[in-house]
């Protein structure tokens, strides 16, 4: 007959197997002290909705007082770092395009003059506007720091700075988004999330369910190589991404007015390449996973770093060098980088070959490593 009667040993008992039992599981161990770990070392250190130290051309064919002294205020504002400094608009076009820069600031040849007869200098300011939240802030300190700036170098009293201001005219165009709508920047980064979820999560349970299922010994028992086998579970999974390419792509034109400005076909090839380097990274870590539950986790443990420090929720430009250069390491980075250019700047191949050749090493590395630990799992 079973013992009803509350017993403080039987409990202490089942409390020290629980305890061995969590002690034995790594997986879920380093994920109780590493995720809250990261979530505090991300949001303390590395999100940042104010970015500052933006990257910024200046166009400039006189190197005059008033240009160096504009250049240099806005530098001082903390907002703008001029790593560019070009000789023709069409050069600025093409960083902006690559998001090299976030700003071109253009003084034209006769400011100097326009300055000396008060003839309504003007200076042109372009933001890329993809991310709104990236230029908001940093466009608002425009006029008032240049025409402070322009005011000091002219050598004006204070009483005059209201009759500088006037004089001074700052034409700011917000590129690729003028109108400041979120969802142009939300939506596209949409498909690379919902494909990273989708694809990493499905595929990192390839192998772990045949080893659960106890159908892992008649796969390893077939006529076929790790190659084959790998190909095998991973390439269903494109169709499965095709078609929520297409959906997406498709609500973004219907529901949400997302223009589309570059080329169709090469959008489809960087999506193309970008899916299998998640299939392929999924299927690694079902290699060193044990059961669906770890592997499931794994992929959670990606996800976290990968969102916060993609550019998806956070501006990119905003976090520090050393998050910046973790970003770098995840697929997601680049590929908002390519979708956002394609579909509001008309990106060409040129501009986003640099992104597109990091997808590939992606894929490279990841296959690589699979049929690395699928070796191993055969010992």
């Amino acid at each position: 007959m079973r013992n009803t009667v509350f017993s403080f040993a039987r409990l202490g008992a089942l409390l020290t197997k629980e305890f061995i039992q969590m002690r034995r599981d790594r997986i879920t161990f380093a994920m109780m002290l590493g995720v809250p770990l990261m979530q505090l070392v991300l949001f303390g250190y590395a999100i940042n909705n104010d970015p500052k130290g933006l990257p910024a051309a200046l166009v400039a064919t006189s190197q005059d007082q008033y240009t160096r002294a504009i250049a240099s205020a806005l530098e001082n504002t903390g907002y703008y770092r001029f790593d560019h400094v070009v000789q023709s608009a069409a050069e600025a076009e093409a960083l902006m395009a690559e998001g090299a820069v976030s700003f071109v600031v253009t003084i034209p040849s006769d400011f100097a003059r326009r300055v000396e007869r008060r003839d309504e200098p003007r200076i042109l300011i372009e933001a890329d506007a993809t991310d709104p939240s990236v230029a908001s802030n940093a466009i608002s300190t425009l006029s008032t720091v240049a025409s402070q700036a322009l005011l000091r170098e002219q050598g004006m009293q204070a009483e005059a700075a209201e009759q500088a201001k006037q004089q001074l005219q700052v034409i700011v165009h917000r590129r690729y988004n003028p109108e400041g709508i979120s969802q142009y920047n939300i939506v596209p980064g949409l498909l690379g999330v919902i494909l990273q979820m989708t694809m990493v999560m499905m595929t990192s349970m390839a192998l772990t369910r045949e080893t659960e299922r106890g159908t892992m010994e008649n796969l390893l028992a077939m006529p076929t190589s790790p190659v084959e086998i790998m190909l095998g579970k991973v390439l269903p999974y494109l169709v499965v991404g095709a078609v929520q390419v297409m959906v997406v792509l498709a609500a973004a034109t219907l529901m949400f007015a997302v223009p589309f400005v570059g080329s169709m076909p090469l959008l489809f090839s960087a999506i193309l390449i970008f899916v299998l380097s998640l299939v392929l990274l999924g299927y690694t870590i079902s290699t060193v996973s044990h059961t669906q539950m770890q592997a499931m986790q794994l992929t959670f443990f990606f996800f976290l770093p990968s969102l916060m420090l993609s550019g998806f929720m956070f501006p990119f430009r905003g976090m520090p060098d050393w998050a910046q250069w973790l970003g770098e390491i995840f697929p997601l980075t680049h590929f908002l980088r390519i979708i956002r250019a394609v579909m509001l700047k008309g990106a060409n191949f040129a501009a986003i070959s640099t992104e597109i050749a990091a997808l590939t090493i992606f894929v490279i590395l990841f296959a690589a490593m699979a049929l690395f630990r699928f070796r191993r799992t055969l010992d």
